[in-house]
């Protein structure tokens, strides 16, 4: 058995696929020693909808990658995405009480910039901080130590709705699992397959799952911007069943095998079989019928997306060009689509800078699981900012616990 400190597990909940992936993290490196998945049956658009499907699942993807990896697995950071995810900047000022700023100052800032009303029905999920402004002096990333007199922060707030996120941990724990914390798929899948370059400069990651496209914009080292769009894979496949009046499984099936998003490259000879509905007999049909159904709905993603960073005023950030990944990247023709919706170059992104199992997750369908991973294993090691609290009671028992503490 190996030392259970050191190993920490990503729990991707997706709406096509429950994946666990298990890392060892020793020092700066995490090596991928474990993955397991399971067809996820019990969710919609992200968000659970059924209870003991979904718990199931997460059962045999954990019992797989146990036995990959040859140790139990007792706690895990859960991937959350979904329709009722939003996101927004909030600023927070404070004066510095001391000769230079210290880490209660920094909490007390940040505390300042969360104090937003948040309906009941919603939750803080993350609270990232983008940068600190020292007495007008921009763009600082770590502020203790210096002398000021005033103090602001920048920070991006994500939330959800309080019914799905505790939903997603209660499978896990009636999967007999605990959750270390609750992680927003795209900030996961970044953490995976951006380089810090493109963090830097500035660049668009789309993860693009079964049930939701999920947009993250990074500048600056930091995240900007988020947004989960309710279209996905699932969608593509709806729409081949339809057109080509095929089950969902076999309209799955030849997505994966023959779908393409560019119907011009298609010979116009090609021909691909479609099982009849009903017991009745196949039917041949040119594949070129499968680029006419995919193209526009891809189109369509890709428009509503950009509509999103115009929305946000963040197409001017976007400067080294767009990320692709998830599983539906894996589209032949989708990078070329995007090119020409967003003007920008993009890219397929693929989980890196891991040792162990690279090429078993070298694939953008992994790329949240391991991103779950590094996420676990930076925080683990850095832990600057403790991001959610259990529930809105515990949060106003530890807010009267400050209060009594400053008044004594």
């Amino acid at each position: 058995m190996r030392g259970q400190e050191e190993i920490i597990v990503g729990l991707d909940i997706g709406t096509t696929k429950i994946c666990a992936v298990v890392g060892e993290s020793s020092g700066n490196d995490v090596n991928i020693i474990g993955i397991g998945t399971h067809p996820s049956i019990g969710l919609r658009k992200g968000v659970v909808v059924n209870i003991e499907s979904t718990v199931e699942s997460i059962k045999k993807a954990v019992e797989e990658a146990e036995l990959m990896a040859g140790c139990e697995i007792s706690s895990v950071y859960a991937g959350v995405a979904g329709g009722h995810i939003t996101g927004f900047n909030s600023h927070g000022v404070i004066a510095i009480k001391g000769p230079e700023i210290v880490k209660a100052d920094i909490d007390r800032v940040i505390d300042a910039a969360r104090a937003v009303a948040i309906p009941m029905d919603r939750e803080v999920i993350h609270v990232l901080p983008q940068e600190f402004i020292v007495d007008d002096q921009a763009g600082i990333r770590n502020p203790i130590g210096m002398a000021g007199v005033r103090l602001e922060a920048k920070i991006h707030i994500v939330t959800g709705a309080v019914t799905s996120a505790h939903n997603i941990v209660k499978c896990a724990n009636r999967a007999g699992l605990d959750v270390c914390d609750i992680v927003l798929e795209s900030l996961a899948s970044g953490e995976a397959v951006l380089t810090e370059e493109e963090k830097e400069l500035g660049t668009g990651l789309l993860d693009l799952g079964g049930g939701t496209t999920d947009l993250a914009i990074f500048a600056g080292h930091n995240i900007r911007h988020t947004f989960v769009l309710a279209l996905g894979g699932d969608n593509l496949t709806n729409d081949i069943a339809i057109g080509l009046r095929a089950p969902l499984a076999e309209a799955e099936k030849i997505k994966k095998k023959y779908g393409t998003c560019i119907a011009g490259n298609i010979a116009g000879d090609e021909t691909i079989e479609v099982p009849g509905m009903g017991g009745r007999k196949p039917r041949k049909l040119p594949r070129q019928v499968l680029g006419e159904i995919l193209e526009p709905r891809m189109e369509e993603i890709f428009t509503l997306v950009q509509r999103e960073i115009f929305r946000a005023g963040m197409e001017n950030l976007i400067n080294s060009g767009m990320v692709l990944t998830g599983g539906t990247s894996l589209l032949e023709g989708v990078t070329d689509v995007a090119e020409t919706v967003f003007n920008l170059p993009t890219r397929q992104g693929k989980p890196q800078g891991i040792t162990g199992l690279v090429d078993v997750v070298n694939n953008p369908m992994y790329a949240t699981g391991v991103g779950l991973v590094l996420y676990g294993a930076k925080n683990r090691i850095e832990n600057k900012f403790r991001i959610r609290d259990a529930n809105i009671f515990n949060r106003v028992m530890n807010r009267m616990k400050r209060w009594f503490r400053e008044v004594i």
